[in-house]
């Protein structure tokens, strides 16, 4: 909003030229969603538990002391926090942040019908999960469409993505693979998220790093002269999902204040899958989905840990008639905890490997 209102007053005074600038929007996105957070993040606690929306089965609410009682569905606040920082801040002709949101949203909202069905009603399965599928399966294939058939053009096509550590050469999908392609890349991220929080502060502070190394991915690819000189592929416009990145980073940043341990609320589903969401979303709109396995590195252990699990169980107990496990629990995460971590430790032990996980990202800049 602001970029389309204070550059038409430059006549004024210089100073208003600077919103043209994608740098200064995602200072000023950042900025915002980071200091509306902290505002908004007690009074919507305190709300959220006037409400009894409490991470407390309700069977059990009459029994649990208020102050150790966390509010639930703290999503609501971070969704909505970025959905005003992107609305202020970026170009809102651009399709790239448009689209970025409306996939944020589209996941947050999915997450809220599930939070809300088990928190508010009561109900201790949530959404179905053949329906919480459907409807991320659903936003992919429409993601992917209007990718085929309505995306800003794309110098090498539609159906193309970035290979990390080479230079100028792409993986070229056929259509219908690509359909497919970005399905997966969406509901991996989604679902990574969401297995990952397990812990407080756990999956903010982890979103909170690998948001802020897309932004800059973004801001890189959407300049023709720094994808030339790094060997990436240019995305005209591409750069202005930095503003929503930031945005969503500051915002994340905000809530960890409210859910570092001991946490006073948690995202739920709402925060999860709109942030795996808006995650997964940037990478495809970036044609960087394989980065997003460098850079989201611990999601995808977090991920990969519970399949492996799983499969094992299931083959285990099918051959020799009693199932057996890798780890102690999966997600991963609950291993560390079952063989003596704290939890404090666990968290950033884990942030630590995140931020590793970005230095990789940033080093197959160097390698190309």
């Amino acid at each position: 909003m602001l970029y389309h209102l204070l550059p038409n007053l430059e006549d004024v005074h210089i100073i208003f030229n600077l919103f043209n600038y994608i740098t200064v929007r995602s200072a000023g996105a950042m900025a915002t969603g980071l200091i509306l957070t902290l505002l908004l993040g007690r009074p919507v606690i305190e709300w959220l538990k006037r409400k009894d929306i409490v991470d407390v089965p309700r069977s059990k609410l009459a029994e649990t002391p208020p102050g150790d009682r966390k509010a639930n569905m703290g999503g609501v606040l971070i969704v909505g926090v970025v959905t005003l920082a992107t609305l202020l801040w970026a170009d809102l002709a651009n399709p790239y942040a448009v689209t970025g949101l409306v996939v944020m949203l589209w996941m947050g909202g999915l997450g809220f019908l599930d939070d809300y069905l088990k928190v508010v009603r009561g109900s201790p399965r949530g959404l179905v999960q053949a329906w919480k599928w459907a409807g991320s399966l659903l936003l992919a294939l429409a993601l992917g469409l209007y990718l085929l058939n309505w995306a800003p053009p794309a110098p090498a096509g539609p159906t193309t993505t970035n290979l990390p550590l080479f230079d100028e050469w792409l993986l070229v999908f056929t259509p219908w693979a690509y359909l497919v392609w970005v399905t997966v890349v969406i509901n991996g991220s989604t679902h990574a998220m969401n297995m990952t929080d397990g812990l407080d502060g756990l999956a903010p502070g982890l979103a909170a790093i690998a948001m802020a190394t897309f932004g800059v991915f973004a801001y890189v690819i959407g300049r023709v002269d720094t994808s030339a000189y790094l060997g990436l592929l240019y995305l005209p416009g591409a750069g202005e999902l930095a503003v929503f990145a930031a945005a969503v980073t500051g915002t994340v940043l905000g809530f960890l204040w409210f859910n570092a341990q001991p946490a006073r609320v948690i995202m739920g589903d709402t925060g999860s899958l709109a942030l795996g969401g808006a995650l997964g979303g940037i990478a495809v709109l970036l044609k960087a989905e394989l980065l997003l396995l460098a850079v989201g590195g611990v999601f995808a252990a977090e991920a990969a840990s519970v399949i492996i699990q799983t499969r094992y169980f299931k083959y285990t107990k099918r051959r020799h008639g009693e199932g057996r496990r890798v780890f102690r629990c999966a997600p991963i995460h609950h291993h560390f905890q079952m063989l003596g971590w704290r939890n404090e430790q666990i968290v950033v032990r884990f942030w630590i490997l995140g931020i590793l996980c970005a230095m990789v990202g940033f080093a197959t800049l160097k390698l190309r």
